[in-house]
């Protein structure tokens, strides 16, 4: 894991979180992998860090460690997903899921971090 951070994260981020891996994890046994650049281990590993993430006292937040790696892969399924469903009738709901998604993971690093990840 690269980078790794615990991050705060409520409830309903959780839940997007985990239904896109799930659309995510449907694209890889449709396709038995051969066109996407994640694989079920990966998603599974994030899957189970989301499930068993630390609740808060208030209950409305989950801690949950991530790492730069995971949340990029995170954001890749979002792009996909994003793309896939442009021409449905709730596109404009995934849109909204994507900043949302995007809004909550990528402030937890740095834009160098995000650059020098994107160069690899």
């Amino acid at each position: 894991m690269l980078e790794p951070r615990t991050l705060t994260l409520g409830r309903d981020a959780v839940e997007a979180l985990l239904q896109l891996l799930g659309i995510m994890t449907d694209q890889v046994l449709e396709t038995e992998g051969d066109w996407t650049r994640w694989t079920m281990d990966e998603l599974m590993a994030i899957e189970v860090r989301l499930h068993h993430g630390e609740p808060h006292e208030s209950g409305d937040t989950v801690s949950v460690e991530l790492g730069l790696d995971d949340a990029a892969l995170l954001l890749e399924g979002m792009a996909f997903t994003e793309m896939a469903s442009a021409h449905l009738p709730w596109a404009d709901m995934v849109r909204w899921t994507s900043d949302f998604v995007t809004g909550e993971l990528r402030p937890h690093w740095s834009e160098e971090l995000w650059g020098a990840y994107s160069r690899r």
